[in-house]
């Protein structure tokens, strides 16, 4: 061997066993197709030996890959961990601080939560990271995360806020016209395959059918527009329907749908000062906004 591999190098060969492919990996690191080829073939004329093998299915490691690949990702979680660890140690409210939760919390709860806190601690740079899906706060793919849950994560610590209650709505127009009849006889929309599980497309099905629903949606907002455009009755959750005059509630909040919310984070972060911080203004404020999280 000439010279020592670097950080750099592992990376990149545990890149292309990821994506299984040099365009993947080049992707991945924000790199052009020629400059992993160019790096790939260095590292292997380096190790003196081959680490790929060009397959239908992509490049598949060889044996001295896989060793190299398991040695990086095992690199990976060690300097993860070290920022966890050392994030951990902040004194003052101050840097990048990355909060996940779902489109609905965003625009409907956190917007002038966000900018109160702002105001008290202008250094730290919030970036908001609205996803579906849960972001791996183990990875640091987010700081803190406000999820409706009703499983949180056993890894993660945090605070229940309360429950997120659901009812269905519809356009005023619709309750108009069919009255306290709304749920037996209007058209619904409902909530698409790839909508995440939740117990309110289970009640669709159960109560409604799939005959009567003639539109699906696979978010809240869109949800929300589609019922209040007068495309059907839907599910809401009581702080998105209640919040908007284009939207009538149809009965009471169904307590079988309840879903908590919570505000979480790792247990390595939670006496950072600027997560220590947000989860202490933050959370307060989201309690704050229980009644209408339940819709009262």
């Amino acid at each position: 061997m000439n010279s020592p591999l670097n950080w750099d190098e592992f990376r990149l060969v545990k890149a292309i066993a990821d994506s299984r492919s040099l365009v993947g990996a080049a992707e991945a690191l924000g790199l052009n197709h020629s400059t992993v080829f160019r790096r790939l073939g260095a590292i292997e004329a380096t190790l003196g030996a081959q680490l790929f093998e060009r397959s239908r299915a992509g490049y598949e490691p060889t044996p001295a890959g896989e060793e190299m690949v398991a040695l990086a990702a095992s690199m990976a979680e060690s300097i993860i961990e070290f920022e966890r660890h050392v994030a951990g140690r902040d004194v003052k409210p101050t840097g990048e601080l990355r909060v996940t939760t779902v489109d609905s919390v965003a625009v409907y709860l956190l917007a002038p939560m966000l900018a109160r806190f702002r105001a008290s601690y202008p250094g730290v740079h919030l970036d908001v990271i609205l996803a579906a899906q849960n972001l791996n706060l183990s990875r640091r793919d987010a700081d803190v995360a406000i999820r409706a849950t009703n499983e949180p994560p056993e890894i993660l610590v945090g605070r229940r806020i309360g429950p997120i209650r659901w009812a269905v709505y519809c356009s005023p127009q619709l309750l108009a016209e069919l009255g306290g009849e709304a749920i037996e006889k209007a058209p619904f929309i409902g909530f698409g395959d790839n909508f995440s599980a939740h117990v309110g497309k289970r009640w669709m099905e159960r109560k409604i059918g799939a005959k009567r629903q003639v539109w699906r949606v696979n978010s809240v907002l869109s949800m929300a527009e589609a019922v209040a455009a007068g495309g059907g009755a839907g599910l809401l959750p009581c702080f998105v329907g209640d919040h908007r005059a284009d939207l009538a509630r149809v009965g009471a909040p169904l307590p079988d749908l309840d879903i908590d919310l919570w505000i979480l984070t790792h247990p390595d972060l939670r006496q950072a000062a600027r997560v220590r911080a947000f989860m202490e203004m933050v959370g307060a404020d989201l309690v704050k906004a229980r009644k209408l999280l339940e819709g009262a």
